[in-house]
């Protein structure tokens, strides 16, 4: 079974992607804000990440580096979970060095095909 650590602040978008995930056969480990995330990341060695880009401590732009110089093997997928939807902002988080991103609000029928696809998993 596949780990999924999931650092997202908001309880709403908590509760329901650990749903979507443990209904499609992952575990989860879950922060409530970038610092315990990357400390988490290194802790739990998740398979993949999930990352919420505004977190009340630190952005996903600033974990996100913190993750890629831990311990954490550097090719964990780390996917930005946002709100983030204007022109650019995808981009701008894939060459800031997350490996695919969704966005908010969180559509349950789709959300897995795009985890399975940026994780290599057949959706």
């Amino acid at each position: 079974m596949q780990k999924a650590l999931v650092i997202e602040d908001n309880e709403d978008n908590m509760n329901l992607i650990t749903f979507i995930l443990h209904k499609n056969g992952y575990s989860t480990v879950w922060a409530e804000n970038g610092k315990r995330g990357v400390e988490l990341a290194v802790q739990e060695k998740p398979d993949f990440i999930i990352l919420d880009i505004q977190l009340p401590d630190i952005s996903g732009f600033e974990v996100l580096p913190l993750l890629r110089s831990s311990e954490l093997d550097p090719h964990v997928p780390v996917i930005a979970m946002t709100s983030y939807a204007m022109s650019g902002d995808r981009e701008r988080l894939l060459n800031a060095g997350c490996t695919g991103y969704i966005e908010k609000p969180i559509d349950p029928e789709t959300v897995m095909k795009e985890i399975k696809k940026i994780i290599g998993e057949t959706a």
